[in-house]
């Protein structure tokens, strides 16, 4: 395409800001240089000029020519520590009250037989929230939103119900670890106990709001209470003397193999599968370039907080097999956990593992409301106050308690509703990153896909066996 000098206005000096318009000679089609590098698109439809789109990109990435400050990018270390966020939020779920009782159940059964199931376990956890954050990164969408634009209507509401209810039930374990904490630090009655955590939790949704930096620092500061109170506990007891040895894969009768079910089935939590699908999300015009960047550093700081989540497991079950490994008569209420650490270590270890419950409770519930959040804006296109959504959750879990369910038969019905969760919020995560027109160059490899399938019928016949025993005593 030819121009005549003569016939386009020169654009003011200083500045070559897209979009810049020029004037055609006679004869010539208009064509636009679009902004942030697309390149030049003739009307006509014919491919951009590539030499055309590389030179616009440079210019506006370094800004020569503009008369502005070059945009630096952020190194990897910084950016790392950006998406470090997130994936500390998406960890919570693996140190929940749920887990608390799970993992020390074991210790105190069985020693440390079944650490190899936590570093299994923790493995796959990294494996799926990977898969969960490269369907936004990828898409700039989170996984309900593609639920309600790939499915039909009555099946996304199927999901949406199914979402809510096990959004309830993490709502339920977290009540019942937040209660008893404060039970066990103040002596308060089951009842009041939940009421303050809720009221507790309604404060720190004000505090911090769905900003989502202030929220992440929240989630941090409460995380890192946790993890200094087992690590207390861990150094008081000398847990990890003799412990590797549980890296061993073995299993010591039926028993044992529920309760490795247990620990493996509460590795998925359906709510923050949903949750990280959205934190992971990325602007629709991003490069290719910046979604890949920004995938590994998501990647790498997913690796360092579940590696964390991991670490705080293993020491629940560690402690628990130091300190209260009695294979004829094993503690397995939160309670018993918090009295024989009193009796064995003292009754600093026996508060620092009140606090730690407190803390677990406490940022696993918010977490849980902001996962809610995204549920319903996603599956309905729908969002309310935090602080209503809030209050309409922990309602049934408050009324359970309000009829004196035992804390540990409602931490089981919980999981028993995760359970059931599962499977529907691994099904549609294998099947959009497997799908080429969504995800582009970050499909998933066959290899990928492959163990990915594998994952997920492993964990869903495991949750069935465990309802199936659950219900079954």
């Amino acid at each position: 395409m030819m121009l005549d000098p003569r016939s386009y206005r020169r654009p003011p000096t200083g500045t070559l800001d897209p979009p810049t318009e020029c004037r055609p000679a006679p004869g010539d089609r208009p064509f636009t240089i679009a902004r942030e590098g697309i390149g030049t698109v003739p009307e006509s439809g014919a491919a951009p000029d590539t030499g055309a789109v590389s030179a616009t990109r440079d210019l506006s990435r370094s800004g020569r020519g503009t008369g502005r400050r070059p945009r630096r990018r952020p190194g990897r270390v910084r950016l790392g520590l950006t998406m470090l966020g997130p994936a500390m939020v998406v960890s919570v779920a693996y140190m929940d009250p749920g887990n608390f009782a799970t993992n020390m159940s074991a210790g105190s059964r069985y020693g440390p037989l079944l650490l190899w199931v936590i570093i299994l376990s923790n493995l796959v956890a990294v494996f799926v929230q990977y898969l969960a954050c490269k369907v936004g990164v990828a898409t700039g969408r989170d996984l309900p939103e593609l639920c309600r634009e790939h499915t039909p209507r009555l099946v996304n509401y199927g999901l949406w119900a199914q979402a809510e209810l096990v959004a309830m039930a993490t709502d339920l374990a977290e009540f019942v670890g937040g209660a008893v904490a404060l039970h066990l630090l103040f002596g308060l009655p089951l009842f009041p106990a939940a009421v303050l955590v809720g009221v507790l939790s309604l404060l720190l949704l004000a505090f911090a709001p769905e900003g989502r930096r202030r929220f992440e620092i929240v989630i941090a500061l409460l995380l890192l209470v946790l993890v200094l109170g087992f690590v207390y506990q861990s150094l008081r007891a000398s847990s990890w003397n003799g412990a590797l040895s549980g890296l061993q894969p073995r299993l010591a009768g039926s028993r044992s193999l529920l309760l490795a079910t247990g620990i493996i089935g509460a590795t998925v939590m359906p709510h923050v599968i949903y949750l990280h699908s959205s934190l992971g999300k990325l602007p629709s015009a991003t490069a290719p370039a910046a979604r890949r960047q920004a995938l590994r550093a998501h990647r790498t700081s997913l690796v360092a907080a579940l590696a964390v989540a991991g670490l705080v497991n293993a020491s629940m079950l560690t402690l628990a097999a130091s300190t209260l490994h009695s294979p004829g008569g094993a503690r397995e209420s939160l309670d018993a956990f918090h009295a024989g650490l009193g009796a064995t270590l003292g009754p600093g270890a026996a508060l620092a593992f009140a606090v730690a419950l407190l803390a677990s409770g406490l940022a696993s519930a918010g977490v849980g409301t902001f996962a809610g959040q995204v549920i319903m804006r996603g599956f309905l296109r729908r969002q309310v106050p935090l602080t209503t959504r809030r209050v309409l959750t922990m309602s049934p879990p408050l009324i359970l308690l309000a009829t004196g369910l035992d804390p540990t038969t409602a931490l089981v019905i919980s999981q028993v509703v995760l359970s059931f969760g599962i499977p529907f919020v691994l099904a549609p995560l294998l099947w959009f990153t497997a799908r080429r027109p969504l995800m582009g160059a970050m499909v998933n490899r066959p290899v990928t896909t492959a163990c990915a399938s594998a994952i997920c019928l492993t964990i869903s016949v495991l949750n069935i066996v465990l309802v199936a025993r659950t219900v079954t005593g």
